[in-house]
């Protein structure tokens, strides 16, 4: 890991889960500084502006009810220098003084929407810089509930039973969709918008109860354009498993979450006893899950086939969901950006936190690397051709 180089951390943006990547981003932006690393703090408040400051490396300022840190001018001094951003991301200060900042290597700490879902990774490509994580296709695929249970579908991995549907869809055929969700899906279901997490706007209903399956699914829709509805897995544990690598992949310990409710729902993962999400939660996180190691070596099978199936890199986490009575699992959901990057699984499973830091770089430096021996040009002749008969353009 070369320590002469910049790394910036991304974070913040327009999603729901906006508070949750300021937490990731500290701790990261703090981890990444005691391996005595340069880092740039780049902050992307909640109307869509880029803020870059140092100050913006500490927590504290995000906690301060005082403060309004989205909307303090000194944060707001810089702007993408894009003339100049080429294999690395150059911001500017506005003003005489030129000061310049150069990122070599970006290291996304978003969740959702605008972040984590290919967005700013496909700015990373365009400008040709390094960055820790899933690239865009594989968070495009990871962040869609249905496309990722459509890709274990093809590759043979098993997953619960699924419809999902568009807003327009919904409008415009509401009846036969209920029609379809009755005649197809065992109930209890669920209901859960296909692009968020940290378990915002999923619901279970019970009993085919077609009003209270309406208004779930309104309220999903308040979130987003597609909805999912699956059925549920009886006699549940929820199993976790994170892996990191790009070719060479490494597993995690198991984690079993356990919850009073229907679901691990928002306030289970962040709030309760410290959050289960953060591993601060003892009655809530059971590392190692609770099941054999042969089950276990098979979840931990899985949950490679699930990444190498959507194509990931760098880290993801892959959810299961686990019929305690026949030890029947199926893959339920993949984050290409775990919160807080599950460093407390990865310490319960062997490696501290600056040993994962450190790999995730080194991960995104080698597929960088591996990109650059690709040829991406190709010599054509058809702008030679452009005033033939076949190709000429008609003058308006």
């Amino acid at each position: 890991m070369e320590h002469n180089k910049t790394i910036g951390v991304f974070f913040g943006s327009r999603s729901t889960e906006h508070d949750i990547s300021i937490i990731t981003a500290q701790l990261i932006i703090s981890g990444l500084k005691g391996l005595a690393l340069s880092v740039v703090p780049v902050y992307i408040n909640r109307e869509g502006y880029w803020l870059i400051n140092e100050e913006l490396g500490k927590l504290e300022n995000f906690t301060d009810p005082q403060r309004e840190i989205g909307k303090e001018n000194a944060y707001k001094q810089y702007y993408l220098d894009l003339e100049n951003s080429i294999g690395k991301i150059v911001f500017k200060k506005k003003g005489l003084s030129g000061k310049t900042i150069i990122i070599d290597l970006a290291f996304p700490a978003f969740h959702g929407a605008f972040g984590e879902d290919g967005t700013i990774q496909g700015l990373f490509e365009m400008l040709n810089v390094p960055y820790v994580g899933c690239d865009v296709t594989s968070s495009a695929i990871a962040m869609d509930k249905a496309l990722t249970k459509q890709m274990c579908q093809i590759h043979n991995i098993p997953t619960t039973k699924f419809i999902y549907f568009y807003k327009k869809e919904w409008e415009e055929n509401k009846e036969a969709i209920l029609n379809k969700i009755k005649g197809e899906l065992s109930w209890p279901v669920f209901v859960k918008p296909v692009h968020l997490g940290s378990s915002i706007g999923i619901a279970k209903v019970k009993d085919k109860d077609i009003k209270e399956l309406e208004n779930k699914i309104e309220v999903a829709f308040y979130y987003d354009n597609k909805v999912l509805i699956e059925e549920e897995v009886a006699n549940l544990m929820d199993v976790t498993c994170c892996i990191i690598g790009n070719e060479k992949l490494q597993a995690s310990l198991l984690q079993e979450s356990v919850f009073k409710a229907d679901l691990f729902d928002f306030e289970e993962k962040y709030l309760k006893e410290g959050g289960g999400q953060f591993g601060k939660s003892q009655s809530s996180v059971i590392i190692p899950a609770r099941i054999n190691q042969n089950l276990t070596n098979k979840i931990q099978e899985a949950a490679k086939e699930v990444y190498k199936a959507l194509g990931c890199s760098g880290i993801a986490r892959v959810d299961f969901l686990l019929n305690k009575a026949n030890n029947e699992f199926f893959a339920n959901e993949v984050n290409p950006l775990p919160g807080t990057l599950y460093h407390h699984l990865w310490k319960e499973s062997g490696m501290e936190f600056p040993e994962l830091l450190k790999k995730l770089v080194s991960f995104a430096g080698e597929r960088h690397s591996q990109k650059q021996n690709f040829n991406y040009s190709f010599q054509s002749s058809v702008l030679n051709s452009i005033n033939s008969k076949k190709l000429k353009f008609k003058k308006s």
